[in-house]
């Protein structure tokens, strides 16, 4: 993980929560612009592998159909920045529409028995 504000961090991947419908417009459209909450603050946000579950249970309990985006964060250049935000961690920000072709995976995210969302096998190990 990165020591300072803005400073990358030795990963390859970061993710988006977004529901499929928004998905499969972006895909339609040939770049991914961000929710509404993303206009709005003006980047898209993202999460680490370690922070992708706090992130859903936060932001998107009890939603149905989401997917997860693995993004390949080498791809996105000096547009990503990771920024400290929930209880100071740092989290990558990016602030340009996301290109398509930095999409290492897209994959539903299923319900569990507890009606959480279940990220079992979802995280993609990262590259060594």
């Amino acid at each position: 993980m990165p020591t300072r504000q803005g400073e990358k961090p030795k990963m390859e991947l970061i993710y988006k929560i977004a529901p499929a419908a928004l998905w499969r417009q972006a895909q339609d459209r040939g770049r991914f612009d961000g929710s509404a909450v993303d206009l709005k603050d003006g980047f898209i946000h993202f999460s680490t592998a370690a922070q992708v579950e706090e992130t859903a249970r936060l932001h998107f309990a009890g939603l149905p159909d989401l997917v997860l985006i693995a993004v390949n964060a080498t791809k996105l250049g000096a547009d990503l920045r990771f920024e400290a935000s929930r209880g100071g961690a740092l989290f990558p920000h990016l602030y340009a529409p996301l290109p398509l072709d930095s999409v290492a995976s897209v994959k539903r995210i299923p319900r569990g028995a507890d009606g959480g969302h279940d990220f079992s096998g979802l995280i993609d190990a990262p590259a060594s």
